[in-house]
C-alpha cells in the first residue's frame, strides 16, 4: 500500500515539475496572471492523469501521456501563451528530458536502499533540487539560444525528441531496451556522440562569426576615433586661419616699412609667401556649415593633390541629423573612397567626384558619385573590397545612416559608382 501509495505521488511530482520546466524554456513571462493559469494547469493535468489511472491503469495511462499531457501542452503554450510551435514543442520535449536526472538519482537511491519505496522518495526529493539549478543556470541560456534562430531551437530540440521517442518505443509501448537488444541499448549513446560533435561543428563555427563581428567592429571604433581626431585637426586648421586673419595688422604694419624705404621686390615676396600661408590654413567656403565646410576644405585639398576633380554643391538645412564626429566619419569615408577609386585611372582627365547634398523633406540627403578604374564588386548590396584592411568604410557610413533610421544605397551606373543616403 505504501509503495502505491508514494508511486502515485512520485507520479503526480514527475507531472508538475515537467509542466513547470517546460515553461521555463518556453520563456512565458512570471506575471501573477501566467503563474495562476500554471498553477491551474498542473491541477486540471492532475485530474486528467489521476482519472485516467483511476480507469485504465497507469502502464496504459503512461502509454497515452503524449496524447493527454505533452500536445495539450504544447497548444496551450502555442495558442495561450503565444509561443512560436517549435520553442514550445522543444520545451516540453526537454521538460520531459529533465525528469530523466531525477529518475536515475532514485533508482539509485532505491538500489543502494534495496527499497522502492526509497526509489520514490529520493526522486521527489531531487526533484526540487533539479528545478532549482534549471531554473537559476539553465533555462535562461536555452531560452536565448532558441529564440536566436529557428537553426539553434532545432538543434536544442534533437537530442530532447531522439531521447523522448527511443524511451517510448522501447521502455514504455515495448520492453526492447530491458531486454538487451544491442541496438536499443546502443542507440542513446550514439545519438549522443552525434550531437556532441554536430555541437562542437556549430559551436566553432560561430566562434569564428563572433570573431570576425568583433575584428569588424573593432576596425569601424579605430575609424570613427580618426574621424574625431580628423575633426579635431579641421578646427585647429580653421583657429590658424583666424588667428592669421587676426594678426594682419602686423603685416600691414611690416609691409608699410618695407614701402617707406622702396623695397618693392621685398614686398612683393612677402606678399607671396603670405598669401600662399593663407591659402594653405583657409579653407575653402562651400556651404554654410561650419562643420561640412571644415571637411570638404580637408578633401578638396587631397583631391586636387591626387589630381582628382571635385565639383560639390552643398545646401544643408539648419538641424542635421548626425552629430559633428559622425558627419565627419559619413564623409570622410565617403570622399576617401572616391578620391581612391578615381585616382586609380591612368587619363587625370577622367577623374571625377561628384558630391551633393541638400535637404529635402526634412530630411539630409547625400549624393555622392565618382569614376572608378575598376568595377566594383558587390555582396548584398554592399561593396566588399579584397585588399586587406579596406571595406570597413562603407559599414561604417552604413552603421551611422541606419543609427538614424536612414536609408542607403550603393550601386553602379553609366560609369559612375554612387552612394546615396537619406536621413
Amino acid at each position: 500500500m505504501a509503495v502505491t501509495v508514494t508511486g502515485l505521488l512520485r507520479f503526480g511530482f514527475s507531472l508538475i515539475f515537467g509542466i513547470e520546466v517546460s515553461v521555463l524554456f518556453a520563456g512565458i513571462e512570471p506575471t501573477k496572471k501566467n503563474r495562476l493559469v500554471t498553477n491551474l494547469l498542473c491541477v486540471i493535468f492532475l485530474f486528467v492523469q489521476t482519472v485516467s489511472w483511476r480507469l485504465l491503469g497507469i502502464g496504459l495511462t503512461s502509454k497515452l501521456y503524449p496524447l493527454i499531457i505533452h500536445l495539450p501542452l504544447i497548444i496551450i503554450f502555442s495558442l495561450y501563451y503565444k509561443r512560436p510551435w517549435l520553442i514550445s514543442a522543444v520545451s516540453v520535449l526537454s521538460g520531459y528530458l529533465c525528469c530523466q536526472a531525477p529518475r536515475w538519482f532514485g533508482f539509485l537511491a532505491g538500489a543502494a536502499l534495496g527499497s522502492r519505496i526509497a526509489d520514490h522518495i529520493f526522486y521527489m526529493a531531487f526533484v526540487f533540487l533539479a528545478y532549482y539549478f534549471l531554473k537559476r543556470y539553465v533555462a535562461g541560456s536555452v531560452r536565448q539560444l532558441m529564440e536566436k534562430s529557428y537553426k539553434y531551437c532545432l538543434f536544442l530540440g534533437g537530442v530532447p525528441l531522439f531521447y523522448y521517442l527511443f524511451d517510448y518505443i522501447t521502455s514504455i509501448y515495448t520492453d526492447i531496451l530491458y531486454s538487451g537488444v544491442e541496438w536499443a541499448v546502443q542507440f542513446m549513446p550514439s545519438t549522443i556522440s552525434v550531437f556532441y560533435f554536430v555541437f562542437v561543428i556549430l559551436y566553432y563555427a560561430e566562434m569564428q562569426k563572433q570573431a570576425r563581428f568583433q575584428r569588424e567592429r573593432d576596425m569601424l571604433d579605430a575609424q570613427f576615433r580618426l574621424a574625431q581626431t580628423e575633426f579635431v585637426s579641421l578646427r585647429q586648421l580653421q583657429q590658424n586661419a583666424a588667428s592669421y586673419r587676426h594678426d594682419m595688422r602686423h603685416h600691414f604694419a611690416l609691409l608699410q616699412g618695407l614701402a617707406s624705404k622702396g623695397y618693392i621686390e621685398e614686398i612683393k615676396e612677402y606678399l607671396r609667401t603670405a598669401q600662399y600661408d593663407m591659402d594653405a590654413i583657409t579653407p575653402i567656403r562651400f556651404c554654410e556649415n561650419e562643420t561640412v565646410n571644415l571637411i570638404l576644405s580637408a578633401f578638396a585639398a587631397k583631391a586636387k593633390q591626387a589630381q582628382v576633380m571635385l565639383t560639390v554643391d552643398a545646401k544643408l538645412p539648419d538641424l542635421l541629423p548626425f552629430s559633428d564626429t559622425e558627419l565627419c566619419s559619413l564623409l570622410s569615408n565617403a570622399l576617401e573612397n572616391a578620391i581612391y577609386a578615381s585616382e586609380q585611372i591612368t587619363d587625370s582627365s577622367k577623374r571625377c567626384i561628384k558630391l551633393r547634398v541638400y535637404s529635402k523633406n526634412t530630411k539630409l540627403c547625400i549624393d555622392i558619385r565618382n569614376s572608378y578604374h575598376t568595377e566594383p564588386v558587390f555582396h548584398q548590396d554592399m561593396p566588399v573590397s579584397e585588399e586587406h584592411g579596406h571595406g570597413f568604410g562603407t559599414k561604417s557610413m552604413a552603421h551611422i545612416v541606419e543609427k538614424h533610421g536612414g536609408v542607403f544605397q550603393f550601386s553602379v551606373k553609366d560609369g559612375w559608382f554612387i552612394f546615396q543616403a537619406t536621413a
